[in-house]
């Protein structure tokens, strides 16, 4: 007891060696005045600009760029972690939040950890099983885990020190962010907002895990809110929102200026999306997909400013906030910048929270701008689906001109990297909508919505759907260049002083940009998607730059046939390490496996195919894709439905679904919300979708194969 005492101590305290570790404490001083060796927070530093002074690495020499050295997870689902360095020492976590330690120069592994999510919570993510990263504080890292956990763990061994459940795991609550560590305070947050959850953000005691604040972002019942910037919200909402969660999970940016004491949280969309059904009659719905400011120390509410007020859309304002300070009219501005979901680049006084400018970083058609004088967005009313009650294609759709790949700021440059994507969507409201256990609670009709069995519709849709690197001046709020890539979901970015940008991609290549420019200088062949955002540290004199690979997440889950027109990629994931002169090779990409599209004739009514239709869109699509096709589950994410062979076992199939057989696997029974008959009918609509697709592909005399790659 007294050596784990003293262990506690030596971590609260941020500094000093210790027998424990033989490493050197974590603190806000270190943090803050970072010289690029090393990366111990999430976005480097706390103003998450992403910018690292390294330049041993330059355009001169990229082409010398080589790896150093690799290793392989052991997890087969999306990863998008930024690795931390410290000491010598390189920290990762994958999916299903395992984390894992190795020598930062020679890959050695050091240890790993496994905090055991149960399987069956996989269910509760809207976006895969994701993990982005770790926190540190003294000689312990920090873990937020899928289930809800805050694990505090021994550096130098991997140890649990400590454990805290952070969320009702009641609920449809799960965390997938990284924590940041703030004078010896654990901030985290959470997700869960499409299945009916309240959101907040809350602070724990770095030595013990006690919780020292909690922040709700949506109010509670009127009568039932303490906090006056929550009594100020009341008036916000309308109806019985309470009842349904209101939504408004802080799952992903933090941001923290030491001088104001102010912590930047990004506040997620409503619960459910569909306004019409979460607050009848309107509102503003405080403080969804809201940029809110915290004081650090107490918890309390400083300002906030709402990127889209009413949001019906799933227009978060969770994605990357970072702080800079720029000149503006000819005076030095202390600023928060981000680009949501809702396609506007925002520039805001972070001091104050007043807005300064925005504007539209890709095409949008839900507003036509933003009020200059006002900060709101100026709406198109037919993109209002929640009070026409009426379809409309709306863009960016509900995964965003920008999700949460991390941005980039380059001060000598003057430009943010914007790793984003030109986006749209169908939004169809959902005639008399109810909540439910499971499934996604959104309010919108996602059977009606799902892409038609027509290859001239798709094509078109392929056509209008991007990726795109933008190199954008948020002084003067426009691009100044621009990098078109194969499509959406690619990974997050790195700028450094050698005048490189760093980016992975969806077409499995990592790549490094003049920053000037954006000339492509150098790539390399990741045999894998890559989503999450590079790093860059330096040990004795020699700079190297580390991504963790891996295809997944929402894009690669849910988007049907869209989610591979960067090319199929199978998930192979590793951690990928480079410096110059590196030499070491990856293995060849194992062979491929190719499976027949062969499914059952169809024989059932058409009526029971329309049932399981509907209800697939509701419990099935935010997992095994968009008209179920799972193009990524060729690649081992998650499985096509459509290629199973379950299809011709109707007992087979109800001992998966209604019996749960699989749950370990995040497969549960959906016993609770569905008869075996409507569990059937998904059966039936399946092969009926498996059958047009292999007539799709007979008439454009494509072969009745997909290879697994």
């Amino acid at each position: 007891m007294g050596a784990a005492l003293a262990l506690l101590a030596a971590a609260c305290s941020g500094g000093g060696e210790t027998a424990t570790t033989g490493t050197t404490g974590i603190d806000g001083a270190r943090i803050i005045k970072a010289d690029g060796g090393e990366w111990l927070s999430y976005g480097r530093t706390y103003d998450e600009q992403r910018y690292s002074p390294l330049d041993q690495i330059n355009p001169g020499n990229i082409g010398e760029l080589g790896l150093a050295w690799y290793a392989d997870m052991d997890t087969a689902r999306g990863q998008e972690a930024t690795p931390l360095v410290i000491d010598g020492k390189i920290y990762v976590t994958t999916a299903w939040s395992k984390v894992k330690a190795y020598d930062a120069v020679t890959g050695k592994p050091l240890w790993d950890f496994d905090p055991k999510v149960p399987g069956e919570t996989g269910v509760k993510a809207c976006c895969d099983v994701v993990n982005r990263g770790l926190a540190a504080w003294g000689n312990m890292l920090f873990l937020g885990t899928l289930d809800g956990r805050l694990i505090a763990l021994d550096r130098g061994t991997g140890r649990e020190i400590w454990s805290t459940v952070t969320v009702d795991q009641t609920k449809s609550y799960t965390v997938t962010g990284a924590p940041r560590v703030i004078d010896g305070m654990v901030i985290i947050g959470n997700g869960g907002a499409e299945f009916g959850v309240r959101g907040f953000v809350a602070a724990y005691d770095a030595a013990t895990g006690k919780q020292l604040w909690k922040f709700y972002t949506v109010p509670d019942r009127p009568g039932a809110n303490e906090a006056e910037y929550l009594k100020t919200a009341e008036s916000s909402w309308k109806g019985e929102y309470w009842n349904i969660g209101g939504g408004g999970t802080v799952w992903d940016a933090m941001a923290y200026d030491p001088e104001l004491g102010l912590l930047y949280v990004g506040v997620g969309n409503g619960s459910p999306w569909n306004q019409a059904y979460r607050s009848p009659g309107g509102g503003d719905n405080l403080y969804l997909s809201s940029i809110v400011a915290i004081r650090v120390k107490t918890g309390e509410y400083a300002w906030h400013y709402q990127t889209t007020p009413g949001e019906t859309w799933d227009y978060t304002a969770t994605q990357h906030i970072m702080l800079a300070d720029l000149e503006i009219d000819g005076k030095l501005r202390k600023v928060l910048m981000q680009a949501p979901k809702n396609g506007f680049f925002y520039v805001i006084d972070r001091a104050t929270g007043e807005f300064i400018s925005a504007n539209n970083f890709v095409p949008v058609n839900w507003a036509t701008g933003v009020d200059q004088a006002t900060g709101r967005p100026i709406e198109n009313p037919e993109a209002r689906v929640d009070k026409t009650g009426k379809p409309f294609v709306v863009s960016p759709g509900p995964l965003g001109a920008h999700n949460w790949h991390p941005m980039a700021f380059d001060a000598k440059q003057k430009l943010v990297f914007i790793p984003a994507q030109i986006t749209a969507y169908p939004y169809i409201p959902a005639a008399g909508w109810k909540p439910s256990k499971l499934g996604f609670n959104v309010g919108m009709d996602t059977a009606n919505n799902a892409m038609p069995a027509d290859n001239a519709v798709r094509e078109a849709a392929r056509k209008a759907t991007k990726g795109v690197l933008i190199a954008w001046d948020p002084v003067a709020q426009k691009e100044r260049w621009r990098v078109t890539l194969g499509g959406p979901w690619n990974g997050g970015v790195l700028a450094t002083a050698g005048g490189l940008v760093f980016q992975g991609n969806a077409m499995g290549n990592f790549v490094a940009y003049d920053s000037a420019q954006g000339r492509q200088l150098w790539s390399f062949p990741a045999q894998t998607g890559v989503v999450a955002a590079p790093m860059t540290f330096a040990i004795d004199g020699q700079q190297y730059v580390a991504v963790l690979a891996g295809w997944g997440g929402a894009w690669a889950i849910t988007a049907g046939v869209l989610s591979d027109m960067s090319g199929p990629v199978r998930n192979i994931s590793r951690l990928l390490v480079f410096k110059l002169g590196g030499k070491a090779k990856l293995p060849d990409m194992p062979a491929a496996d190719e499976l027949p599209l062969d499914p059952p004739a169809l024989t059932a009514a058409a009526d029971v195919v329309q049932g399981g239709a509907t209800q697939y869109g509701r419990y099935c699509t935010v997992c095994h894709g968009d008209a179920a096709i799972q193009a990524s589950g060729r690649g081992g994410i998650i499985p096509d439905l459509r290629y199973s062979g379950t299809l011709a076992s109707p007992e087979n199939w109800q001992t998966i679904v209604h019996g749960g057989a699989l749950k370990d696997n995040g497969m549960v029974s959906f016993a609770s919300v569905m008869t075996k008959p409507q569990i059937d009918s998904i059966r039936h609509y399946v092969i009926a979708r498996a059958n047009e697709d292999k007539a799709l592909m007979a008439k454009a005399g494509a072969p009745k194969k997909v290879a697994m790659r």
